[in-house]
């Protein structure tokens, strides 16, 4: 016998005849003997509609009344599971946040788990009764309803079976698992049978839409084996666990992550003087803009060029306040690049192996592709190059590096 936490998301739940298969799934697992708690999201498009009726009514709404608002999208999903899960003689109870007693900090639309009261459940459990769980939200120290952010639900399994000791907490997605880059751009793309949580990390970091980060990190910190699975069909899916260091043939490489919303900002000219980085970039952090890439160049008179990159997103504003800045202290100019892509190799392997930067830079100027930035970690190495580029270097390097190769033991 097992405990087990699943999590269904919208498209697993986005209608009857989908929450029926949900939920003759849950049974074959109750029937086996595993206690089983599921949480799920919203079903498929409820969030949106819910967020399009506020914005008919307000076009500043209050977060406490969003948080309100968008939290009954998941309690339409665990009300009608739980239905159906009774309707096949499995008992069956569901929870919202507040009732599990998910405690978060009071940042509305984004707040983050401080504690969870698991004897609820617990007892639900050892009664024999599967628990639904609503995920996405929990509630404040002052009763207020919260979510978590989009995604968030993900984050609420995770921290349900970290509460609960889990043996393991299984992600039920529209794909069957983690794949070395995502089949839509590589063909040969394969399914990784296991991946380490350091792995995940980045590859949720650097563009992979699998898992949300924020899960990824919990499941790391409370070392909480996870499972990512399809939906739509049977199969192991792929195990995200502990770095396991007996495993000394591990691919050096386990996948290839990419990010098309990149742009760059560059401002030239600049005095060489202690802490320029911080006044070119603390006023960039203070206004909310997360900064990735960061470069700084010397040149032989005495200025500097730092350039770094931002969400695609942010470019306008992230522009405007390196402008100012420019002025300020008396740079060149300032340049912008909307243009641009990361595209990044991940894997444990990197830390003891070398030459593998000088095999990635290979494989880009074989099919003629120039390399603007360059980043890297123990276990990743990122670049930055011109966006139409894109799926052109991720299939050279998927190659180069024997990703598709069926015979390769995964990760």
């Amino acid at each position: 016998m097992a405990l087990i936490v699943q999590k269904y998301g919208g498209t697993s739940v986005g209608t009857p005849e989908r929450i029926k298969v949900v939920a003759e799934r849950i049974k074959r697992y109750v029937d086996k003997g595993d206690q089983v708690v599921v949480v799920v999201s919203a079903m498929s498009g409820e969030t949106n509609r819910l967020l399009t009726l506020s914005q008919a009514l307000s076009s500043q709404p209050d977060p406490r009344e969003i948080d309100v608002l968008l939290s009954t999208g998941e309690q339409v999903t665990i009300a009608l599971l739980a239905l159906a899960l009774q309707d096949l003689k499995v008992d069956a109870r569901s929870y919202l946040g507040s009732q599990v007693k998910i405690l978060t900090d009071d940042a509305h639309g984004k707040a983050r788990i401080k504690a969870i009261d698991g004897q609820a459940i617990l007892s639900d459990l050892n009664g024999g009764k599967v628990a639904v769980v609503a995920g996405f939200q929990g509630v404040d120290h002052a009763g207020n309803i919260t979510t978590l952010g989009r995604g968030g639900s993900d984050t609420t399994a995770v921290a349900l079976a970290a509460a609960l000791s889990a043996d393991e907490c299984q992600i039920y997605t529209d794909v069957d698992g983690v794949y070395t880059t995502d089949p839509r751009v590589v063909d040969c793309a394969r399914r990784l049978e296991r991946i380490t949580f350091e792995e995940m990390l980045e590859m949720a970091s650097l563009g992979s839409k699998v898992l949300q980060i924020r899960a990824v990190e919990f499941a790391g910190k409370y070392q909480v084996p996870l499972r990512v699975l399809s939906s739509f069909e049977e199969g192991p899916g792929t195990l995200i666990s502990i770095d396991d260091d007996t495993d000394m043939e591990a691919p050096l490489v386990a996948g290839i992550a990419f990010n098309r919303d990149e742009a760059r900002v560059v401002i030239r000219g600049v005095p060489d003087t202690p802490g320029v980085a911080y006044k070119v970039l603390g006023p960039v952090s203070e206004a909310n803009i997360e900064v990735d890439v960061i470069v700084q160049n010397v040149a032989a008179d005495g200025s500097t060029d730092l350039t770094y990159t931002v969400h695609r997103n942010e470019l306008e504003r992230a522009q405007e306040i390196t402008e100012r800045i420019a002025q300020e202290l008396g740079a060149r100019e300032v340049a912008v690049d909307g243009s641009i892509c990361k595209v990044s190799l991940v894997g444990v392997g990197m830390r003891s192996h070398a030459g593998i930067a000088s095999q990635m830079f290979k494989a880009l100027a074989d099919v003629g592709i120039n390399i603007d930035l360059i980043t890297t970690s123990e276990i990743k190495i990122s670049v930055v190059i011109e966006e139409k580029y894109m799926e052109l270097a991720v299939r050279a390097l998927h190659t180069a590096f024997g990703l598709d190769q069926t015979d390769q033991q995964a990760s």
